[in-house]
Parts: structure tokens; C-alpha cells; sequence
């Protein structure tokens, strides 16, 4: 099958097009570069199932490259929370004016699957742990906004022009070729300041952390119910949860520092505004179709960790 993954030189999308070329799959890769990295893919560059094109989705008519594809993994996005809060406009042209544009695309060439990669943050504050899929949807950050938006877009094409979607809704994912969140960034603090270790907010934030090998077998299990709706809608993540201080408790551990830092914490609960600060998935719709978590929520962190650390 040719396959064409959007933000497929980035964190998780690369990891996606490592499966779906040992799978025997041809792939196009479309990428910016933005949030990406060229090396990701670079051990798949010059075979004859594997073609990338540095492309800005918001920029000129992308639809040629989707002719003969016949699923596409839209993985392409700004995955800074944080952002929105000074510029207003970033998550609604690279996720959602993005979105149509991939949709639109598909509608061109009659490309039917899509795969959209979501997030947790359309639940904004749950007050049901875990929590399932069917929870109401009221995002607190303009980024879970931005997903949420694509969501609809994704389900009124499906609905509208006879395709069909998998979404899913991520937990933190983290592990090797990482280049934001957390763990990145307490190790880039250290490395600049080995005394002092800022936490934003209390450092009581309690979240589930999914390492990416257990995301992108969770996505492929999902895709075990082809057929069975236009939209599947399935929340990813580990069944536990961990604090951001014991985050930084084992950065510590794990990095070749001594002293340890001082931990600082800018205070309040919340680490900048439109954080979640708990959050934990019900994962048992893909636990039923036999999916499993390898690794824990501080199993996990202690992995991308290491793996983090050897870049």
C-alpha cells in the first residue's frame, strides 16, 4: 500500500514511518522541517519505497502529492502548548488550516483513511479518572482547541465525502528523538545551570507518560477495527500517572551531575495557563482489541531519559 505521513521527520511521525516501511508499505513524507529532523529519515532516503518532500502545508497546492495514496497518517502540527498563549493564531493555521488542507487533498485525489493524532487536552479538566472517550470535550488551551477543531473537521469529511478516520487521543509521549516537553526540557536546564532546577508550577502536576514504542503499537492495534465506523476515536496512554517532581527526581538521577540541582518551583498548580494538571486516559477500548503498555508512567520517564541523554 503507498501510505503518506504529514510531520513524518518529526518525534512520533518518524517512529510511525520506521513501522510502516518494515511493513513493506511505500511511503511519501511530507515535512516542513519545522519540528523535525531530516536525520530521522535519512536511513530511508535513496530506497525505492520512500520519498520525501520538504513542504509547508499552509503554503502553495500540496494535492499532487497525494495521487495513488491510499491511507494517509497526518501527524504534522505545532506541538507547543504553551505557544498559544502569545500568539493566538499559530495552532489555527498549523493544525487546523493544516487539517483542511490535508483534507481537502484527500477529497481531490479520493484518498479514504486518515490517521489524526489528537490529544488529551480536548478533555481539558476532567473530572473523571480515567478518563474514557465518550467524556465531554472542553478544552482550557488553545492548542486542545486546535485539535478538537480538527476532530470535527476529520469526522464532517467522513461523513461528508465517504472516508474514514482513526483518531487518537495522546497521553504525554516520550522517548528517543524527543526535541520538546518535560524531560527535555529539565535536561537542557541543567545542562545550562547544574545548581538550579526551575519547575514550572508546584511541581504537583500529575499526568500519564507513554513511551513512544507502547504509542505507536497502540495506533496500529487500533486500526484492527477497519470498517466498523467512519470515526474511530481512541484514547492512548499508561493506565498510571506520575508527578513532575518525581520527573525531575530521576533526571537527576540519570544525569552525570553532583551536586543535584536546588528545585524551584514558580508556584501554583499549574504550570503555565491552559496546563492540565491531572490527567489520566482510559485506555481499555485498545486494551480489548489485545493491546498492552510495555512500560509504566516512571518506567517510561526513566527510559526517555536515557535515551535523551546520549544525543
Amino acid at each position: 500500500m503507498k501510505f503518506l505521513v504529514t510531520g513524518g521527520a518529526g518525534f512520533i511521525g518518524s517512529h510511525v514511518v520506521d513501522r510502516l516501511i518494515d511493513a513493506g508499505h511505500e511511503i511519501v513524507v511530507l515535512d516542513d522541517l519545522s519540528a523535525g529532523n531530516e536525520k530521522f529519515i535519512n536511513p530511508h532516503k535513496g530506497k525505492e519505497s520512500f520519498l520525501f518532500h520538504r513542504i509547508d502545508l499552509l503554503q502553495g497546492d500540496i494535492t499532487g502529492f497525494f495521487e495513488g495514496v491510499e491511507e494517509v497518517w497526518h501527524l504534522a502540527a505545532n506541538p507547543e502548548v504553551r505557544i498559544g498563549v502569545e500568539n493566538t493564531r499559530i495552532h489555527l493555521e498549523q493544525n487546523v488550516i493544516a487539517t483542511y488542507n490535508v483534507l481537502e487533498a484527500m477529497r481531490a485525489k479520493e484518498v479514504r483513511r486518515i490517521i489524526f493524532t489528537s490529544t488529551s487536552t480536548v478533555y481539558g479538566e476532567a473530572d473523571k479518572l480515567p478518563t474514557p472517550e465518550e467524556y465531554p470535550t472542553i478544552p482550557i488551551s488553545l492548542y486542545g482547541a486546535s485539535k478538537l477543531a480538527c476532530e470535527a473537521l476529520i469526522a464532517s469529511y467522513c461523513h461528508t465525502f465517504d472516508m474514514h478516520a482513526w483518531i487518537y487521543r495522546f497521553a504525554n509521549v516520550i522517548g528517543r528523538r524527543s526535541s520538546h516537553g518535560v524531560i527535555f526540557d529539565f535536561i537542557d536546564k541543567i545542562r545550562s545551570n547544574p545548581a538550579v532546577l526551575e519547575i514550572l508550577g508546584d511541581g504537583n502536576q500529575t499526568k500519564s507518560y507513554i513511551y513512544v514504542d507502547d504509542c505507536i503499537e497502540a495506533m496500529l492495534a487500533g486500526l484492527k477495527v477497519k470498517g466498523k465506523n467512519r470515526v474511530n476515536i481512541f484514547n492512548i496512554g499508561t493506565d498510571d500517572m506520575i508527578m513532575v517532581k518525581r520527573i525531575a527526581e530521576i533526571v537527576c538521577e540519570e544525569m552525570p551531575a553532583s551536586p543535584k540541582p536546588e528545585f524551584k518551583f514558580t508556584g501554583g498548580k499549574r504550570g503555565w495557563k491552559g496546563d492540565v494538571p491531572i490527567m489520566l486516559l482510559d485506555a481499555s477500548n485498545l486494551n480489548k482489541l489485545g493491546w498492552r503498555q510495555r512500560y509504566n508512567s516512571e518506567e517510561a520517564v526513566r527510559k526517555a531519559t536515557k535515551d535523551l541523554l546520549v544525543i
